[in-house]
């Protein structure tokens, strides 16, 4: 059923009015002039065409109307308030979704969580990997760290890490018969490699790094293929071989000597990671509370990508 209701603000002028007995103490509860009480007033008893105040002097009493429909406004109010508190309940309580790819999850967005949960006890976090390209409009995701240029159109987009590509391997082939000392040497190691999805083409491979270091004898396409950048990482750690890591990647396995990087070359990748949030929601509070901290840590992290990089 259709429901033909005045203005809301009038009628909220007019229960605080009532209810107080005084305009100028409505106007304070609602945080405007004891004049526009009056004229949000003067609005309802128009639209109704029924007197609801009577006014003598200073005072200002009720007419019948006016007090047969003060109790169901008054109740109609307060579940009104109720209703707009449970919304926000609930609202607290939804995880704010975070999508990322598996690799950026595992390897440097999960090691940090924790610092954000001590910052924010409040909010739940559900981080949804996936390296789909996620709609985050229709699957209702509330930040995507995206890897790419950063046009994402109908977004926030705030950049976060630039990132280049070198060798890393674990410390103890530097040693052994075959130690790596210089990019040659690799001829006698395995080279770990990663299968990037369509989109990713530009991403330097072993082919693309050896030629820069100016090295033609070496099979750039021989040993093991990965799906997942954190997969040949970890194969790197456990000493299989040698793979192309990004420097946002392994920076935390640099800094705790899992892998070391053997030669100095590097190759810049064009792509960098960006936070990406919908317009309509990049405002919420628990949006922005996570953009200011994961901007923050990528800010704090960028001297140490470029000592262990560089």
């Amino acid at each position: 059923m259709e429901r033909r209701l005045p203005p809301l603000n009038a009628l909220r002028a007019f229960e605080a009015a009532a209810r107080h007995l005084s305009l100028t103490k409505a106007a304070a509860e609602l945080h405007v002039t004891p004049g526009a009480i009056s004229q949000q007033v003067k609005t309802l008893e128009d639209y109704l065409g029924v007197q609801l105040f009577r006014r003598l002097n200073k005072a200002l009493l009720l007419t019948e109307a006016g007090q047969a429909s003060l109790p169901a406004l008054r109740d109609a109010f307060d579940r009104l308030a109720q209703a707009v508190e449970t919304l926000r309940a609930r609202d607290a309580e939804q995880p704010l979704t975070v999508s990322v790819a598996p690799s950026f999850g595992a390897k440097w967005l999960v090691p940090r969580l924790d610092r954000f949960r001590e910052a924010h006890p409040g909010i739940n976090v559900r981080i949804d990997a996936s390296n789909r390209l996620v709609d985050l409009v229709r699957e209702g995701v509330d930040i995507g760290i995206r890897y790419g240029m950063g046009n994402y159109p109908g977004m926030r987009v705030d950049p976060l890490l630039s990132e280049e590509v070198f060798p890393v391997c674990a410390p103890r082939l530097l040693k052994g018969p075959h130690p790596l000392a210089v990019p040659a040497d690799l001829r006698w190691h395995t080279l770990l490699h990663i299968d990037w999805v369509s989109g990713f083409e530009t991403w330097p491979d072993w082919r693309m790094w050896l030629l820069s270091a100016g090295v033609s004898d070496i099979d750039p396409m021989h040993g093991p293929r990965f799906s997942h950048a954190s997969m040949a990482i970890q194969a790197a750690i456990e000493g299989h071989g040698v793979t192309l890591g990004g420097s946002v990647l392994v920076e935390d396995d640099l800094a705790t000597g899992r892998l070391v990087k053997p030669f100095q070359l590097s190759c810049p990748v064009a792509f960098g990671y960006y936070l990406a949030s919908p317009a309509a929601t990049a405002n919420h509070p628990h949006v922005v509370a996570f953009r200011e901290w994961i901007v923050t840590e990528a800010a704090n992290k960028s001297a140490a990508l470029e000592t262990t990089a560089g």
